[in-house]
C-alpha cells in the first residue's frame, strides 16, 4: 500500500481537474481526515460548512451577521443561509478545478441547491462545469463509530488528537508532546453522541438515496486504514467520472 505522501508527489494529481467530490458519513467516520489528504493531494480547497460560517461570522459579513443572530438565540441556521454561504464560496478562483465538499450538502435541500448551481454552471473553468459530482459515502459500523468517537482525547494546548482505543498517548490522559491534560469533547459523551447520529439518520443519510438514484453514489468502507480509505477515494475520484 501506498502512503499518502506518494499521492501527494503525484504532479499530474495536482494540475487535475476533478470537479466537485462530495464526501458523507456519520460522525466519527473520518471525513475530515480524508478531506484534508485529498485537498493536499489535488491542490484544491477543502470547503466544510462549518469553517465557512465561523469565517463569515468573524468577518462579521451580512450573511455572518445573519447566522451569528440565529445561533445567539440557540436556533439552527437554516438551509437558505448555508447555501448561499457555500455559493459564494464556490465561485473563488481556487474552486476552478473543483473541491472537496466537507459537510455540505447535509440534507436532500440541500442536494437539489447543489444540483441547480451546477446546472447553472457557475463555474469559470469549462472542464469543471461539464463534470458530474463525485459523491462519496463513508460508511462505518455503529460499535466502531462509538469507540471513535468515545475513546477520543485532544491536547487542548496543540490540538493533537489521541484515541484510548486505538492511538492511545504513552501516558493516560497526557499529551506526548507538550504534557498537557488531554480532554474529552462535550459532544463525545455517548448520549449526546447518540443524538448526533440519531440526526444523522434522520437528515444525512436519506442523501445516499438521493445520489443513488442518479447513479452517482460510491461506498467506501471507512472502518478499513486510513491509507487504505485514501487509496480507496482516490480509485473512486479516478474511476468516478466513468460511471
Amino acid at each position: 500500500m501506498e502512503a499518502p505522501a506518494t499521492y501527494v508527489a503525484d504532479a499530474s494529481r495536482n494540475e487535475k481537474t476533478v470537479g466537485l467530490v462530495i464526501l458523507f458519513g456519520p460522525p466519527g467516520a473520518g471525513k475530515g481526515t480524508q478531506a484534508k489528504r485529498l485537498a493536499e493531494i489535488y491542490a484544491i480547497p477543502q470547503i466544510s460548512t462549518g469553517d465557512i460560517l465561523r469565517e463569515n461570522v468573524a468577518r462579521g459579513t451580512e450573511l455572518g451577521k445573519k447566522a451569528k443572530s440565529i445561533m445567539e438565540h440557540g436556533d439552527l441556521v437554516p438551509d437558505q443561509l448555508v447555501c448561499d454561504m457555500v455559493s459564494e464560496r464556490l465561485k473563488s478562483a481556487d474552486c476552478n478545478r473543483g473541491c472537496i465538499l466537507d459537510g455540505f450538502p447535509r440534507t436532500v435541500t440541500q442536494a437539489e441547491r447543489l444540483d441547480i448551481w451546477i446546472d447553472g454552471k457557475f463555474f469559470d473553468n469549462e472542464r469543471a462545469r461539464t463534470l458530474p459530482p463525485i459523491v462519496i459515502q463513508v460508511k462505518v459500523e455503529y460499535n466502531s463509530l462509538l469507540q471513535r468517537l468515545t475513546g477520543r482525547r485532544t491536547c487542548p494546548t496543540c490540538g493533537r488528537i489521541y484515541n484510548v482505543h486505538f492511538q492511545p498517548p504513552t501516558i493516560a490522559g497526557i499529551c506526548d508532546g507538550d504534557r498537557s491534560k488531554l480532554e474529552m469533547r462535550p459532544d463525545d459523551a455517548e448520549d449526546v453522541i447518540a443524538e448526533r447520529l440519531k440526526a444523522y439518520d434522520n437528515q444525512t443519510l436519506p442523501l445516499a438515496d438521493y445520489y443513488r438514484k442518479s447513479g452517482r453514489l460510491l461506498e467506501i468502507d471507512g472502518d478499513q486504514p486510513v491509507d487504505q480509505v485514501t487509496a480507496a477515494m482516490l480509485k473512486a475520484i479516478e474511476n468516478g467520472h466513468s460511471l
